[in-house]
């Protein structure tokens, strides 16, 4: 395994990062476990959860799998061997909550905080990031900004960083991140924490992948000159850059991509010409289509962390074992040729 500082801090996390976001839905808690024995074994110690998981967002499975993995800590110890990151909601999203209309106000990060803790069962979160953000902007499929002149948001980086520096006083947390932020967001806080001595946020959790490189627009830049590194979700697209979908035969009854239709961005005719091209590189250099896609991943200077997910655990060790694939310059070559062509299908 291979490490890399997380922002500014003094942890070092695995450069593949366990995601559990189908502990609770498509992974039971038996799956969950075995999930978490492997990754530790393969010196993966950095896991990624939040209170809205498991995925799709819903009220009966809501904290599923803050609970799984607190229930793993209970009955291995280890939670000091890993770096535990999870977030609070903000406001996007259409599933029953029971703080009601979702904020980053004081008494909500509170009390979701205290929720996470109880279900995680430790007595504090070594990077607690904000799902996303209270203001409307372009996530979630969108390319670009839209204003909208009834945006009744009102800038409260400042009240928010407050809120994070006094639970990191009280020990409850240890760092800070963001997640599905833009380069305007991501400026403005660390704009308030140099001018007003208040914590830095050290990750952007953003979607980046062969499919989608919106990151580099902007905020690589912002990545690397302001060590806020990238912990990278959906680096397989929801499983269509896995290579399961090109193969006869194979069963995608379970695939999220057909249980889950809202994440139809993956199905454009365009995505699914990008996944051909891609799929030809690989077999062309006898890599799997998944090693490709994850160890361009793993490549990236802006990179902290490869956020990897997996629903069976065939497809969780071909996962970490991307970080022992090295691509040539001749496939990154390739697959630049790619992109120039077709870019950015599945934002």
């Amino acid at each position: 395994m291979e490490y890399r500082q997380l922002g500014k801090t003094d942890l070092n996390v695995s450069v593949i990062c366990l995601g559990t976001m189908t502990f609770g839905e498509q992974n039971s808690e038996a799956d969950g476990h075995e999930q978490m024995d492997y990754a530790l074994e393969q010196g993966v110690n950095f896991f990624d959860t939040a209170e809205m998981y498991s995925v799709p967002a819903k009220k009966e499975t809501r904290g599923s799998t803050e609970r799984i993995i607190g229930t793993w800590f209970k009955k291995t110890g280890n939670r000091d061997k890993i770096v535990l990151a999870s977030k609070v909601s903000g406001p996007f999203g259409a599933y029953e909550h029971p703080r009601g209309n979702l904020n980053f106000s004081k008494a909500q990060i509170h009390e979701a905080l205290e929720e996470s803790l109880s279900r995680l069962q430790t007595d504090h979160i070594d990077l607690y990031q904000l799902h996303w953000p209270e203001r409307k902007m372009n996530m979630f499929g969108k390319r670009g900004f839209t204003y909208d002149p009834n945006d009744a948001w009102e800038d409260n980086f400042n009240e928010v960083l407050h809120t994070l520096d006094g639970l990191i006083k009280e020990g409850k947390i240890r760092h800070i991140g963001v997640s599905n932020e833009a380069p305007w967001g991501l400026m403005r806080f660390l704009q308030e924490s140099d001018k007003h001595d208040l914590p830095r946020v050290v990750s952007i959790q953003n979607p980046y992948s062969l499919l989608n490189r919106l990151f580099e627009v902007g905020l690589a830049e912002v990545a690397l000159r302001e060590k806020v590194g990238l912990l990278a979700y959906s680096p397989l697209a929801f499983g269509r850059l896995s290579g399961k979908f090109n193969r006869p035969g194979e069963d995608l009854s379970k695939a999220r991509i057909t249980l889950y239709k809202q994440y139809a961005r993956y199905n454009s005719p365009q995505c699914l010409e990008a996944v051909e091209a891609y799929l030809k590189i690989a077999e062309t250099h006898g890599l799997s289509l998944a090693h490709l896609a994850l160890a361009y991943v793993n490549s990236r200077p802006f990179l902290t962390s490869n956020i990897i997910g997996a629903t069976t655990m065939a497809q969780l060790k071909e996962n970490i074992g991307s970080i022992d694939v090295k691509l040539t310059e001749e496939v990154l070559k390739e697959i630049e040729m790619v992109h120039a062509a077709i870019p950015d299908p599945a934002p």
